[in-house]
């Protein structure tokens, strides 16, 4: 008999849906920015200044997720453990390299039974290692970009240096680049998603709308020893 218990908290599905929400928004406005793919004929009130409003839609919503990401690095440290930080590095110790181990196997088909955890399997944080240093990349590059067209302001003192080092062009194409990259993975995201929750029947999918998982005897009272 599985057990429902209280797994992922509040902080963690607001930021991963303000996430899902500004990554496609950033998605179709930044590719617009780079291929203006939409004919505006000026003769609309609202055509004059079409790009104005894309470049501002897009601004806002990099705020709106550089804020998710500071509150979900906030929460890998004051959250619990299956929000923790150590989850992006299972391989710093020997049960995390055990369980990373086991899920590899699993996805290579030379497991059965997929490896049954109260979060993320280590794999999956392990991904999630790489994706939390692209998003950062990706926010250097966006504001970088954005500091260049006021040379006297904040974002460009900040990030500024850079140029230095990389020509604009190159920067614009890594920030393009990374963009096609969150996609590839949010697509992988959901199908394994789908994946684990179908092979396990653990509530995964919904878990991230309630917050809550369906876990074996053991689990569930290692669970309820931490509380």
């Amino acid at each position: 008999m599985l057990r429902r218990e209280y797994i992922w908290q509040v902080p963690v599905r607001l930021t991963h849906w303000v996430n899902v929400l500004s990554i496609v928004v950033l998605s179709f406005t930044g590719y617009y920015i780079g291929n203006p793919y939409i004919t505006v004929s000026n003769s609309e009130w609202w055509g004059v200044y079409f790009m104005g409003t894309v470049r501002y839609i897009h601004f806002l919503f990099a705020f709106i997720f550089v804020a998710s990401l500071a509150l979900r690095t906030y929460w890998a440290f004051a959250g619990n453990e299956w929000a923790s930080w150590r989850n992006l590095f299972p391989f710093l110790n020997v049960e995390g390299r055990k369980s990373l181990g086991d899920a590899i196997k699993y996805y290579a088909f030379l497991r059965r039974e997929p490896p049954e955890v109260i979060g993320h399997n280590a794999l999956a944080g392990l991904t999630y290692m790489f994706i939390v240093a692209l998003y950062f990349v990706q926010v250097f590059t966006g504001f970088a970009l954005l500091g260049q067209y006021n040379p006297s302001g904040l974002w460009y003192k900040l990030t500024g240096w850079i140029f230095g080092l990389v020509s604009n062009q190159n920067i614009r194409e890594l920030h393009h680049i990374i963009m096609y990259l969150i996609i590839v993975f949010a697509l992988q995201h959901v199908y394994s998603a789908f994946l684990v929750d179908s092979e396990e029947g653990n509530g995964l999918m919904s878990s991230i709308f309630s917050g809550f998982k369906f876990l074996s005897k053991d689990l569930a009272d290692r669970v309820r020893a931490k509380r």
